[in-house]
């Protein structure tokens, strides 16, 4: 819901903060006094049209903000929107901005981000309803109509039960026409899968054998240097010269002082101990230097091999994978497939069996679910043109225009007809309305705008209260052309609606307005010759004065007629609740 609402230099508003509640909102005041301009701010944060004809004159620009708190009913949704563009911030509410500058220029922001008003329309969609502005109805939008009934009818177990069917069925669809375009592509994919297993196959390739060729590379490439350094390292070590003894014989040296040491101190035996280990460590090391300079081989030959053999890896790295592993497994898909080849008829012929009998079990939960979907939509009807008798528009009429549209390469009903069908159904569905008497039924989207409007959405929303997961309704003008009594009725309704839905109600009927959870007064004020929005939250006697201002005058009958309606809205709310 609309938590949170922040308008500056916008129209006449000049600065306005509003926090918001849940349940029912009503709005008086003046006419001209900005009770609409409030509307139009919060339809443009949501993506509404907008330009510089709203920035307050004097001001070079007008900002916009609220702070909404997500609804569980659609957070999934809205969670799923906003990490898709990365502007996931708080789990629980979200931020819609939009700033509209002199130049021509408007920015929309959501949550601080920079975003296109495309995607603020999206989001805004599972917001706001504004009823009184045709461009922002939920319920103008054709493809919302089945979700709603769908809702409303409780067939979410037929539904999901078609829905997996149909993935199936998709699935099964999907296989074969992949089977399809290889079978007709068999003989060259063949042959190309065959030349690749052979080519990696034929190159006999192990794992880690890349590196092992490497290592090998490196020592023969430099053999020379290698031998050098090893005899350096043995003449020092084992050989010595004329000019000085080697480091053998100068360590055999100590080794034999430190034995005739440890033999008069027995202390020190520990020493002579070492001294012995030491000995022995490096006559190891002249060894293995010895067992490795006879090992270095001088080969050019199997230098060219190995340079020849990283060169095959490096080419089939470069067709087939980063690296042997890759190509191995490369050559596992390529059998994989080709086995698939091989046998392709005898899958199509299985997989085109598997899809008539998931057609025809399709066919039958589909046409279950039309048939829960037919049933509800005939009570859907009745409900909501009996609320429309109830707010004065008696010979309203509505339906919910239900039809299949005939395909070819649809589903096959159990009348013989074979119909399109989709994720959703076999269903194509519209609400239709007849506003007036003698009028023909016609798609809500061609209904008139204005006070009837708002009255054909306050009774739909009533009756698909459950159904309809926007949590914020507005209605503006919805009191147009009706009295006192059906204000009373609307009133009850709007209230009613107010226990599933924060619903924002601008009024000019007192007795709609005493059915307010909150009642704010909008009023207009002339300071420093420029004139300004106010608003203002009224309890107790100030309220009482207000509605009395709005049956005519503050006088005594009208403050007794004030309690009365406000009284006769709580013994309706009271009724309502037992």
């Amino acid at each position: 819901m609309l938590m949170e609402l922040r308008i500056d230099n916008f129209a006449i508003i000049q600065h306005l903060e509003l926090a918001l509640d849940a349940g029912l909102l009503t709005f008086t005041g003046e006419t001209g006094a900005g009770k609409s301009i409030i509307l139009d701010a919060i339809m443009a944060l949501v993506g509404g049209k907008a330009d510089a004809t709203s920035i307050r004159a004097g001001a070079e620009r007008a900002s916009l903000e609220a702070v909404f708190r997500i609804p569980a009913a659609s957070r999934e949704e809205i969670v799923a929107l906003l990490e898709r563009e990365d502007l996931l911030d708080e789990p629980e509410t979200i931020t819609l901005a939009r700033e509209l500058r002199r130049e021509g220029r408007t920015v929309a922001r959501i949550n601080g981000h920079s975003v296109g008003l495309n995607l603020l329309r999206e989001l805004g969609a599972y917001l706001v309803d504004i009823h009184g502005q045709a461009d922002h109805l939920s319920l103008l939008n054709v493809k919302s109509h089945l979700g709603l009934l769908d809702r409303y009818a409780n067939s979410e177990a037929a539904l999901g039960a078609y829905r997996q069917g149909y993935q199936a069925l998709r699935a099964v669809e999907r296989e074969l026409t992949a089977l399809r375009q290889s079978e007709q592509d068999a003989a060259r994919k063949t042959d190309l899968l065959n030349f690749q297993v052979n080519e990696i196959d034929a190159a006999n390739l192990k794992p880690g054998e890349e590196e092992e060729l490497r290592q090998e590379r490196t020592r023969l490439a430099n053999a020379e240097n290698l031998a050098s350094l090893a005899q350096q390292a043995l003449a020092v070590l084992d050989e010595g010269t004329s000019e000085a003894l080697s480091a053998a014989d100068l360590f055999g040296q100590v080794a034999q002082a430190l034995a005739g040491l440890s033999r008069i101190d027995a202390s020190q035996q520990g020493l002579s101990d070492q001294a012995d280990t030491l000995s022995e460590l490096l006559s190891d090391l002249s060894r293995e230097l010895r067992a490795y300079l006879e090992g270095i081989e001088f080969n050019p030959r199997r230098l060219e091999q190995i340079e020849e053999r990283l060169e095959l890896i490096h080419n089939l790295k470069r067709k087939y994978g980063s690296d042997v592993a890759a190509v191995l497994a490369f050559a596992v898909r390529a059998r994989e497939e080709l086995e698939t080849i091989a046998h392709a008829g005898e899958r199509i012929d299985e997989l085109e069996l598997r899809a008539t009998a998931l057609r025809q079990e399709l066919a039958h939960l589909g046409w279950a679910l039309s048939q829960q979907r037919q049933a509800a939509a005939g009570e859907l009807g009745e409900r909501v043109e009996r609320e429309l008798a109830d707010l004065s528009m008696a010979g309203a009429r509505f339906a919910v225009d239900m039809r299949f549209e005939e395909s070819t390469k649809g589903l096959r009903l159990p009348d013989g007809r074979a119909v399109a069908f989709d994720e959703s159904g076999l269903d194509k569905v519209e609400f239709l309305i007849a506003p007036n008497p003698g009028e023909g039924l016609k798609p809500m989207v061609k209904i008139a705008s204005g006070g009837e409007t708002s009255r054909l959405m306050l009774a739909l929303k009533n009756v698909l209260a459950q159904a309809d997961y926007v949590p914020t309704l507005i209605f503006d003008e919805i009191d147009q052309g009706i009295g006192g009594r059906v204000g009373t009725v609307v009133g009850e309704k709007l209230w009613q609606l107010g226990r599933q839905h924060q619903v924002l109600v601008v009024t000019h009927l007192p007795q709609l307005a005493a059915f307010g959870d909150r009642h704010y007064r909008v009023s207009k004020h002339v300071q420093n010759e420029r004139t300004t929005t106010q608003v203002e939250r009224l309890d107790g006697r100030a309220r009482e004065a207000e509605l009395a201002q709005m049956l005519g005058g503050e006088s005594e009958a009208n403050l007794r007629a004030a309690q009365e309606a406000l009284a006769v809205a709580r013994q309706h709310a009271a009724a309502r609740n037992r």
